[in-house]
């Protein structure tokens, strides 16, 4: 049985995929907060961008996490097609929990359905992500733990939606990030302590990409997606806001129905009931 290195270079990665995670979070959770403000067009604008911004969050912390994986005996490639797959994966299914929850009538209902999907959706990815695996030998799973990481991925999720039907406030939201952040990465460490690898060496070539060919520039672009993305979101003015601006501004006009129209004979500075136009 093959070491298995969780963190060849060391916290480096772990933090990094924590901050990933509560990006992805933050965004996702900001995002649905406008949806439910928000209707019609606007709505389900706002719902896919939550959607993308969990999906690409929680992926982008999977393989930077996975960055520091490491198998003693062999090395790793990623089958391309089924990474890909992963982080379709993860956006396509949260969509669909988040979709629930955006235009859900019953929010106890909704809230199950979305939490059930999303979590599912983000196990999904992860274990989806571990298949892309290539290397020289056999991968085994513990069940007990990968059930275990699947119930954590589900409680996340079903937490991280609660948190957006209910908390609305800027500092709520980031502190919600923070717990969900670390409840996706508990569910990513412990679907990897439940990795087993019989290593059968070889000198053959794996098929695949490496790392540093694949991952990290696609982790790197994902990642600047997010942070642009949260940009934009933090700019952009709310619902409230929007409508705050608008009355602010019909409160401005002038009302030309005020206007006085002068009577015939009328000058500037003279009263024409007292003071006769020459």
């Amino acid at each position: 049985m093959g070491h298995l290195d969780h963190a060849t270079f060391g916290w480096l990665t772990p933090v990094l995929s924590y901050a990933m995670a509560c990006i992805g979070a933050a965004l996702g959770l900001r995002c649905t907060v406008r949806a439910l403000d928000a209707t019609g067009r606007s709505r389900r604008n706002w719902l896919l961008t939550a959607a993308s911004a969990f999906g690409t969050g929680i992926w982008t912390m999977h393989f930077v996490a996975m960055l520091g994986f490491g198998v003693a005996g062999t090395d790793i490639r990623y089958n391309v097609p089924l990474t890909i797959l992963s982080l379709l994966i993860a956006m396509g299914v949260v969509g669909v929990g988040v979709f629930a929850v955006g235009y859900g009538r019953d929010r106890v209902r909704s809230l199950l359905i979305g939490g059930l999907t999303t979590g599912i959706g983000v196990a999904s990815m992860h274990y989806m992500g571990m298949a892309a695996l290539r290397l020289h030998g056999t991968v085994h799973y513990d069940p007990l733990l990968v059930a275990l990481s699947v119930a954590i991925a589900v409680v996340a999720a079903t937490a991280a939606l609660w948190a957006a039907l209910n908390i609305h406030a800027p500092i709520a939201v980031a502190l919600a990030s923070l717990v969900m952040g670390a409840a996706v990465s508990s569910m990513h460490y412990t679907g990897m302590f439940a990795v087993r690898v019989d290593v059968v060496p070889s000198s053959a070539d794996l098929p695949g990409a490496t790392v540093m060919q694949f991952i990290f520039p696609l982790a790197v672009g994902l990642g600047s997606y997010l942070f642009i993305t949260s940009a934009f979101v933090a700019l952009s003015p709310t619902a409230r806001e929007r409508a705050a601006y608008a009355s602010a501004e019909r409160l401005t006009e002038p009302d030309e129905r005020a206007v006085d129209v002068a009577p015939p004979g009328f000058r500037a500075g003279r009263d024409p009931l007292r003071t006769p136009a020459p």
